[in-house]
């Protein structure tokens, strides 16, 4: 770091940042094209208006300072014609009424010409109304330095206001020996900027909070997501690891069920058992990075269909009334399917105990041929107990695990109050296996031939 700037006080770092906040707000390209855009047509206040109307209303504010820039030029010819009238007048509406219209398209360009002009203007306008001031110059600078701050930020309001009053102190005493109403113009601007600045900023932050709700809705939704997956892949190791230990210990017994087996036969089951190991291991390498430092292992076996009775007895218990029904023929399915399964049902009655207490509630359980059908619907809330808030997480986890088994799901409010969930989960029918064909003896002669 330099000698010179260890030295440099607070005070000195502050000064300078604020003399190079002056010069990028009034300075760095002050005429620069900006034009004012029109409001947006879904507004709070234009999209309540008709649609025939709201193409027009859009150019409110156009219209707003286009009305002012007139009525600067009728307030010099209404002053001109009391002192008796005369084209200068006219000029003297029209310099600041040009500075009021440009804030349209340069509004940092318009304070500097209606500053620059306040003088010329004053005279143009004659004496007796104030100084450094005419009546028209007066207007069109509040208005001016209003529209501005509107479109700037806030520090730029505050230049303005300290160039304004240093302009009119400097006039006032060098330019002028009667009153001077650099006062009355300093503190009516200051009302308007304050009060400008503070809607201006109020709806700044406003825009950042959605902003920002938006951002966080969209990280908690990531989260949620991510969360779900991280359960869903450690009770896919929990399923995978066993099937994997047990294919290894199968591999490492079969041998010596057999007598005798060929060398090839027991080569074959120690490449079987050395790749499940090996896959065991990659596995349980890969998926360790899911589990938390201090997530433990569930002592009982991962629940599927056939625990649904206690799952819904649980649920009785707490106050929603289940009833179950069952159709097809039930038969075994995949491990990672029925652990599916049972945590949709789960999720689901919860979601009813939430969002509709004292609701009646009911699972459909179908075993067709080519799947499994899930469908939880629930009534109406009857209950004095309020519903609980949401934020609709539970549906997303249950989306991402039907979206893992390629399968289908609908989730939605049905006609009378309630909520339905009904998925689909294709599950492959298993081939029968071939009977076995009988085996025949043929009587043979003692030469060998076939009697």
């Amino acid at each position: 770091m330099p000698a010179g700037a260890k030295s440099r006080s607070p005070e000195y770092r502050l000064a300078a940042g604020a003399l190079s906040g002056l010069r990028q707000d009034l300075f760095k390209d002050p005429f620069a094209y900006r034009p004012l855009p029109p409001w947006s047509p879904d507004g709070p206040l234009l999209r309540r208006l008709p649609e025939r109307v709201r193409r027009y209303a859009v150019w409110t504010p156009h219209a707003v300072v286009v009305g002012a820039a007139l009525f600067t030029v009728m307030l010099s010819l209404t002053v001109g014609e009391s002192m008796g009238g005369g084209l200068l007048h006219a000029v003297a509406g029209f310099v600041p009424a040009v500075a009021v219209a440009m804030t349209l398209l340069r509004p940092v360009g318009a304070w500097w010409i209606s500053l620059v002009s306040t003088p010329f203007v004053a005279v143009l306008g004659g004496e007796g109304f104030g100084a450094p001031w005419a009546p028209a110059g007066f207007f069109a600078h509040i208005v001016v330095m209003t529209v501005v701050a509107a479109r700037t930020r806030p520090r730029t309001a505050a230049w303005m206001w300290a160039g304004t009053a240093a302009f009119g102190f400097f006039a006032s005493v060098l330019w002028y020996s009667m009153d001077s109403d650099t006062g009355p113009m300093l503190v009516i601007s200051a009302l308007a900027l304050l009060v400008t600045t503070t809607v201006h900023v109020r709806r700044e932050a406003k825009v950042e909070m959605t902003a920002q709700r938006q951002v966080t809705a969209v990280e908690r939704d990531k989260r949620t997501l991510l969360e779900e997956r991280t359960n869903i892949a450690r009770e896919l190791h929990d399923v995978v690891a066993h099937h994997m230990s047990v294919v290894a210990i199968q591999a490492e017994a079969a041998p010596y069920r057999v007598e005798n087996p060929p060398p090839e036969l027991e080569q074959a089951f120690v490449t079987i058992r050395e790749n499940a190991v090996a896959a065991l291991t990659e596995l349980r390498r890969v998926l360790g990075v899911v589990r938390a430092e201090d997530y433990e292992a569930p002592d009982a076996p991962q629940p599927t269909l056939a625990d649904l009775g206690r799952l819904l007895e649980n649920v009785r218990e707490a106050g929603l009334r289940v009833g179950q029904t069952v159709t097809g023929a039930v038969r075994d399915l995949p491990q990672g399917v029925e652990l599916s399964a049972y945590r949709i049902v789960q999720e689901a009655l919860s979601n009813a105990l939430r969002h509709a207490p004292g609701a009646e509630a009911r699972v459909e359980v179908s075993y067709v041929l080519g799947g499994l059908g899930l469908r939880v619907v629930n009534g109406p809330p009857t209950g004095l107990v309020k519903p609980s808030p949401g934020a609709g997480h539970g549906i997303t986890g249950m989306r991402e695990r039907i979206a893992m088994l390629s399968g289908e799901m609908t989730a939605g409010p049905t006609a009378d109050g309630g909520y339905e969930v009904a998925a689909f989960v294709p599950v492959a029918t298993p081939e029968p296996e071939p009977a076995p064909q009988p085996t025949t003896a043929t009587a043979t002669d003692q030469s060998g031939d076939p009697a």
